[in-house]
C-alpha cells in the first residue's frame, strides 16, 4: 500500500478501525466490556463525522480516549481473541491520536500495521469471502479501501467499512460460540 498522509491517512485508519470494530464489539459483549467498547466506538464515530465535515466534538473523543486506554488489560485472558482485541485497542489508539494535528508525525501506516498485526493474531480460520486466514482479508480490504476513497471519496470508503465490518463480526460470532 502506497504511503498515505494527512486526511486520506486517517481516513484509511479510521476505516480500520470501523471494519475490525465488527469482531472487537462481539469480543468486547463476551468479555463484558460493552459500556467501553461504546464510548471507544462513540469516538470512532466521531472521527468518521469530524472527516465527513462536521464539527469534532473533543469530549467525545476524550471519553474514547479515556475508555481506549488499557481496554486490552481487561479483557479475560481464559476468553479468545485476546491479542487481537489488544491489537484492534492500538489500531484505535493511533485513530484518535491522529486527530490532533501536532500529533500526525505518528502516522496512518502505523494503524494500518496494527490493523494488519491484530489480523494476524486471529486464533481460527474465518470465512471472509474466498479468504480463510483474517490477515489476507485484512490486506485485501486495506487495498480495497484506499482504491474506493480514491475513486467514491469518503462516503464510499465508509460504506465499505461497514460491509467489511459485518465479516469480521460473524467472525467474531464463530470464535466465541
Amino acid at each position: 500500500m502506497d504511503e498515505v498522509v494527512g486526511a486520506a491517512g486517517e481516513a484509511l485508519c479510521c476505516a480500520a478501525a470501523v471494519r475490525l470494530g465488527g469482531a472487537a464489539r462481539v469480543l468486547a459483549d463476551r468479555a463484558g466490556l460493552s459500556d467501553r467498547y461504546g464510548l471507544v466506538a462513540a469516538g470512532v464515530d466521531g472521527i468518521v463525522a469530524s472527516l465527513d465535515g462536521q464539527g469534532r466534538d473533543d469530549s467525545v473523543l476524550g471519553r474514547a480516549f479515556g475508555a481506549n486506554w488499557n481496554l486490552d488489560a481487561r479483557y479475560p485472558a481464559e476468553l479468545p481473541g485476546g491479542a487481537f482485541f489488544g491489537k484492534w485497542t492500538q489500531l484505535v489508539f493511533v485513530a484518535l491520536v491522529l486527530t490532533r494535528p501536532k500529533q500526525r508525525q505518528l502516522g496512518a501506516m502505523r494503524g494500518l500495521d496494527a490493523a494488519l498485526a491484530a489480523a494476524a493474531t486471529w486464533p481460527s480460520e474465518v470465512r471472509a469471502g474466498s479468504f480463510t486466514r483474517f490477515v489476507d482479508f485484512e490486506s485485501a480490504c486495506q487495498q480495497a479501501a484506499e482504491e474506493r476513497l480514491r475513486e467514491g471519496g469518503l462516503p464510499a470508503l465508509w460504506k465499505l467499512a461497514e460491509a467489511q465490518s459485518e465479516h469480521c463480526r460473524r467472525a467474531a460470532e464463530l470464535l466465541v460460540g
